[in-house]
């Protein structure tokens, strides 16, 4: 009766340091591929750092040529000498990386990096009219998604090529400027609205009501850089009537959405299951807030 007895003591030892040593090594299994998911995190971040360094370096010493046109890109847009070597300082250091990835960019359209593999939207100067013009609002914009829908954006980066501000984004992990989190708008107070638009004798009767009902309006003419300044509360709403590209709004969609801002199209519709390519897909409408987002909506639609 002894020896059965020691004997089930024994193995119920046994169990529990094999059960201990599996938790111990099931944890360590766990806690050794977060790190690597972190590690792989703050490379992809840090990728994009670097393009944003060789960015703000190359392009400025393009300042005597920057007008000039090659010719129309993908999108069917015009063009310029800096949007051309502004794409191709990002794509040649995606490639460094030596990673699989599906490049689809407004100037070049789709180009498969070791057979295609995440896919990567590129708007290499969003604002570049400005930028030929003189005027000093434009910026470089990233996004990478696991798919082939707006939804599918994992990590965002847009970069203000006059100033250097820099705004990145990881989905779950929050919105920064310049490393540090942002927040947009909290109040329901239409301070200051941005707008685009592509047929101002259309877009702006769309969207008068709105405008007539904030302190101050502006136009800057840069989608991705508006709403990068929105998810920081600079602004408190950016709307635009027209169908946009998704190049020309991913990477501020999620900046926006991870900073707490909200982001439809003018009706009020999600825009997550439009599809993430080139063609001008939807109107836009980001709030700082819900309160904001619903006055913002019920102006716009009251009469349209």
């Amino acid at each position: 009766m002894e020896m059965n007895d020691r004997r089930t003591i024994v193995n119920n030892k046994t169990v529990i340091l094999i059960f201990i040593y599996i938790d111990y090594h099931s944890s360590f299994i766990f806690i050794f591929m977060i790190c690597i998911i972190l590690i792989r995190s703050v490379m992809e971040i840090q990728i994009l750092k670097e393009i944003g360094q060789r960015l703000l370096k190359e392009i400025n010493s393009l300042q005597d040529k920057i007008g000039e046109s090659p010719g129309r890109g993908a999108s069917g847009d015009i063009t310029y000498q800096i949007d051309k070597l502004a794409e191709e300082i990002i794509i040649s250091t995606l490639e460094s990386t030596k990673e699989p990835l599906t490049i689809i960019s407004e100037e070049i359209g789709i180009k498969k990096i070791k057979g295609g593999g995440v896919n990567v939207l590129i708007d290499p100067v969003d604002g570049s009219r400005n930028a030929v013009s003189g005027i000093p609002f434009y910026c470089s914009s990233i996004a990478v998604a696991n798919g082939d829908r707006i939804a599918d954006i994992e990590l965002s980066y847009i970069l203000n090529l006059i100033n250097g501000d820099e705004f990145f984004a990881k989905k779950g992990n929050g919105a920064f400027m310049n490393g540090n989190l942002i927040k947009p708008q909290t109040d329901d107070t239409f301070y200051t609205v941005a707008y685009e638009a592509q047929l101002p004798s259309r877009d702006l009767i769309t969207i008068f009501s709105l405008l007539t009902e904030a302190r101050k309006v502006r136009c800057f003419g840069s989608t991705a850089l508006d709403l990068a300044y929105l998810a920081a509360g600079s602004l408190s709403v950016f709307v635009n009537p027209s169908l946009s590209r998704c190049i020309d709004f991913a990477g501020g969609w999620l900046i926006v959405k991870e900073s707490g801002g909200v982001f439809t199209d003018i009706k009020g519709n999600p825009i997550e299951n439009i599809r993430a390519g080139i063609e001008k897909s939807t109107s836009l409408l980001a709030s700082g807030n819900i309160l904001l987002h619903r006055k913002a909506l019920n102006l716009i639609n009251s009469k349209n």
